[in-house]
């Protein structure tokens, strides 16, 4: 089955809010774990507008090896504060996988791919790094990535799909163009050796479209919906019925 990844950054934007401790994260990583998510993503930025690097650290001594720890960011953005580099950060805790992120201060979410033509050479001796320490490397692409094969050239072991637009789109009630450009990306970088995962702006109403049209998804990274959708529902429920759009469809 696809794997469910939840990204509890939006817990901890709450959580921020109020300069305290609640939510707490902590808690809430237990509560997804325990309806049945296969991982818990989470991105810490330089500016710590949401998970902090002390949260990185408690996160990784509470899950264990129980489920995949994945951690995103961008190896490129330099130390500040109390961030170490999200280099250093990986060399403390070990995470299963890093998803590696064009990103910076400016935005308010990640909102594209690398141009791998133009950032593979950077990438490539950063990639070993973090293979060196034990972590599956994954680049985060757009649907309709002109050189989405060069990912496995420079050491990559997956690729992300960034869905931003493919979710806006079925939202409009007009998905056909963009799904097409997620399933064929993720052909062709299934055919390069590489693995595929999903991400960014998925949600109960878009998902099971988007897993019918590309069965072989190793995973699902989700934050955003869920959390908004757990305000309803509850964190528990939530979970469940996005496992359940997954069931289905396992990885081929």
């Amino acid at each position: 089955m696809t794997v469910l990844s939840v990204n509890l950054n939006k817990i901890a934007v709450l959580r921020n809010s109020r300069g305290e401790h609640e939510p707490d994260i902590g808690r809430a990583c237990d509560c997804v774990l325990g309806a049945g998510a296969g991982g818990i993503t989470v991105h810490p930025r330089p500016d710590q507008r949401h998970v902090r690097p002390d949260d990185v650290r408690a996160l990784a001594q509470r899950i264990g090896r129980r489920v995949e720890f994945n951690i995103e960011g961008n190896a490129f953005a330099p130390t500040r504060g109390s961030y170490p580099g999200l280099l250093a950060l990986v060399e403390e805790v070990r995470p299963q996988q890093v998803t590696l992120v064009p990103d910076g201060d400016a935005q308010i979410t990640s909102d594209h791919g690398f141009d791998l033509r133009g950032d593979g050479a950077r990438l490539q001796p950063l990639i070993a790094q973090l293979k060196s320490l034990g972590a599956r490397v994954s680049l985060f692409v757009d649907a309709g990535c002109a050189h989405v094969e060069q990912a496995a050239e420079i050491g990559a072991d997956r690729v992300e799909l960034y869905t931003g637009p493919y979710a806006k789109a079925h939202a409009a009630g007009a998905s056909a163009q963009e799904l097409a450009r997620c399933v064929e990306t993720a052909e062709r970088a299934r055919a390069a050796g590489l693995g595929v995962n999903a991400g960014h702006d998925l949600s109960q109403a878009n998902l099971a479209d988007l897993v019918r049209a590309v069965p072989f998804l190793a995973e699902v990274s989700i934050g955003h919906a869920l959390i908004g959708e757990a305000l309803y529902d509850g964190l528990d429920t939530t979970v469940r019925n996005y496992l359940r759009i997954l069931q289905p469809h396992r990885v081929q």
